[in-house]
């Protein structure tokens, strides 16, 4: 007897777009296709040009490439329509309702729609001409929202951690950002740790914001 599929991004879509995103990791960021996205979940160009600023205000350019220079909002993009970071996950009965107002038509949240809509929010309507400093100031906000004691799930948690996996991942981010030491000489239980320390490839945790 054949059981009822849940309802929502099915396994076998997830395994497709997990192994489409693993095809990716490694090259540069900047050549992911729009073709890879079904058309219902393709971004428009807006979309891109917001996640391209966001993803360079989490990690900006310093003596190397911010996250936006690598191409890591496309990657985001990618990694939602494909459900990494449980982006595909239906949203509950109860959710809110400009949480609602942004489901796809599995029922799950399109958080690119919903994060175009909640900076704009903040900005009187336009947050990509809304000044530099401004923008910082919005999405560092955002953050201590969704990083606030108590909350468990925040739409901007998912998008954050794409935002960090696509960079560290990336060719800068993995080569440039971080160190690589494949074999440890001896153990060190008490190193000097500067503001120009940068972590090693093999143990980043990508946890800092801004």
């Amino acid at each position: 007897m054949e059981q009822e599929q849940p309802k929502g991004w099915s396994r076998r879509r997830f395994l497709g777009g997990a192994a489409i995103l693993a095809a990716v990791v490694g090259v540069p960021l900047a050549a992911i296709r729009l073709d890879l996205f079904a058309a219902e979940d393709a971004p428009s160009e807006r979309q891109r040009d917001l996640m391209r600023t966001v993803s360079q205000i989490v990690i900006p350019a310093t003596n190397t490439p911010g996250a936006g220079d690598v191409g890591a909002g496309d990657f985001v993009l990618l990694g939602l329509a494909h459900g990494l970071e449980k982006a595909r996950i239906p949203l509950p009965k109860d959710a809110p309702q400009d949480l609602v107002r942004h489901a796809r038509t599995d029922g799950s949240l399109d958080q690119a729609a919903w994060l175009e809509a909640e900076l704009d929010r903040r900005t009187d309507g336009d947050f990509l001409n809304a000044a530099p400093e401004r923008q910082a100031m919005v999405l560092t906000k955002l953050d201590g929202e969704a990083y606030a004691e108590g909350v468990r799930e925040h739409p901007w948690r998912t998008i954050k951690a794409l935002i960090l996996t696509g960079y560290y991942t990336s060719e800068s981010g993995g080569s440039q950002e971080l160190q690589f030491n494949l074999v440890p000489g001896t153990y060190a239980p008490d190193v000097a740790v500067t503001p120009q320390t940068r972590a090693y490839s093999s143990d980043w945790t990508a946890v800092d914001f801004g």
